[in-house]
């Protein structure tokens, strides 16, 4: 366990280092710390906390960086963030509840313009649930299949059927899964109409199973979860990447692939709040250079989605904290149903 001084110390470390990207030396923090210690104390105590492994000296003769497990220690123990309200953060902020792709896009790009890093957002969860179906008669044995889901997402489905049904015939179809089944699972919706169609004729049933099949498929592809990134090239101007091209790199790697971004934005959607993922401590942020701030965003009640920032190990935690935080309130408004 560290000490009062040897915690206050690491701090003004941490916070000159975010700042302004140099090693720290002996006087610098003697000065910035308000403590009133002799430089041989000092030097001690910088030895001790090198021998934690939470400081490094990058040069023979230069002051210390922190390491990633020092920073590790910094935003678990010593970062502060106020909480407040969306209105005293950024009132001019607001994210439209238009199309759902559209919300999602617009989150993505506010993350990145508040963040002047990159930003990015996993589009949300949603289950197999239709709000209306239509059936629209397109040649013989022909039909298309027009799915809503409560959302307002529209998806359409081919079908080719083995009887040739007229336009009355369908609108009969789906004026009877509208009235008995709109809201509810497609897999409730199967599981009934195997035990309900039972009064209508053969032709008609067969084709609402047929239906409700490709709606499933139809709904289940749009829901396959994906990464909307916004702000890559914020990272060409970032002062830290300009001396190691290999770390730029990776990262635009990371962006490109999306499966290790897709599983740390899962990981992350499994703790409440914000979280904050150093690169170099694990596995799960791959390049060392990087450090990624997310956090869960809910629609009615349910976390649906995860965001975040990326940007470099050397970014100011605080603000992030706060723009990933804020954003994903502002998110998850967009997304709820209006009353």
């Amino acid at each position: 366990m560290l000490d009062e001084r040897a915690k206050l110390l690491l701090k003004t470390l941490v916070d000159r280092y975010l700042a302004d990207g140099q090693p720290v030396g002996s006087r610098t923090l003697s000065q910035a710390s308000g403590l009133e210690l002799s430089a041989a104390t000092i030097r001690n105590v910088m030895a001790d906390l090198e021998g934690l492994g939470l400081i490094a000296s990058p040069h023979t003769s230069a002051g210390r960086i922190p390491t990633s497990r020092g920073l590790r220690l910094f935003v678990d123990t010593m970062l502060t963030v106020q909480p407040r309200e969306l209105q005293d953060i950024a009132p001019q902020l607001a994210l439209a509840p238009e199309q759902p792709k559209k919300v999602i896009a617009s989150a993505a790009n506010m993350l990145s313009s508040l963040s002047q890093f990159v930003g990015v957002v996993m589009s949300p969860r949603r289950g197999s649930v239709f709000r209306h179906i239509e059936f629209l008669r397109l040649s013989e044995k022909r039909i298309l299949v027009i799915i809503v889901s409560p959302d307002g997402d529209v998806q359409n489905r081919v079908l080719f059927t083995e009887t040739d049904f007229d336009q009355s015939q369908l609108v009969e179809a789906s004026n009877y899964l509208n009235a008995h089944y709109s809201g509810m699972a497609m897999e409730q919706v199967w599981a009934r109409l195997k035990t309900e169609v039972e009064s209508l004729r053969g032709e008609i049933a067969g084709l609402m199973q047929a239906a409700i099949q490709a709606s499933t498929e139809a709904m289940q592809s749009a829901a396959e979860q994906d990464v909307v990134i916004a702000g890559e090239r914020n990272l060409l101007s970032v002062s830290d990447f300009s001396s190691d091209m290999s770390q730029l790199r990776r990262a635009f790697d990371l962006f490109e692939q999306k499966t290790l971004l897709m599983r740390l934005l899962d990981e992350s959607s499994q703790a409440e709040g914000v979280h904050i993922y150093i690169g170099g401590e694990s596995q799960v942020v791959p390049v060392e250079e990087l450090s990624v701030v997310t956090a869960p965003y809910h629609v009615d009640g349910q976390v649906v989605g995860t965001l975040g920032v990326i940007g470099p190990i050397r970014m100011p935690y605080a603000r992030m904290v706060e723009v990933v935080d804020i954003t994903a309130r502002l998110l998850g408004n967009a997304l709820s149903p209006r009353s």
